[in-house]
């Protein structure tokens, strides 16, 4: 199986602020695994179709805030943003 960890240093077509929602997403794609929820599972939870869920985590548009935050509650877990200085 094709993880992102394995992939993500050789994807150069993806701009930064991209990279943070797909790096975010591959934690929670991950966590759902580890979890042992199928996506049917979590789609349930969510109020959301099976199908919309493979399509977020197969990347084929790229998901919101809401979106995550929803597939992160989904699992009992929460989003934290934090600011940082860009210098």
């Amino acid at each position: 199986m094709i993880v992102w960890d394995n992939i993500k240093d050789k994807t150069s077509s993806i701009n930064e602020d991209e990279m943070k929602v797909v790096t975010t997403l591959s934690k929670l794609h991950d966590s759902r695994i580890k979890l042992g929820v199928t996506q049917k599972e979590l789609a349930d939870r969510i109020g959301m179709q099976q199908p919309q869920l493979a399509k977020i985590e197969r990347m084929d548009s790229m998901p919101t805030l809401v979106t995550l935050n929803r597939y992160a509650r989904g699992l009992g877990l929460e989003i934290q943003m934090s600011l940082v200085s860009s210098k």
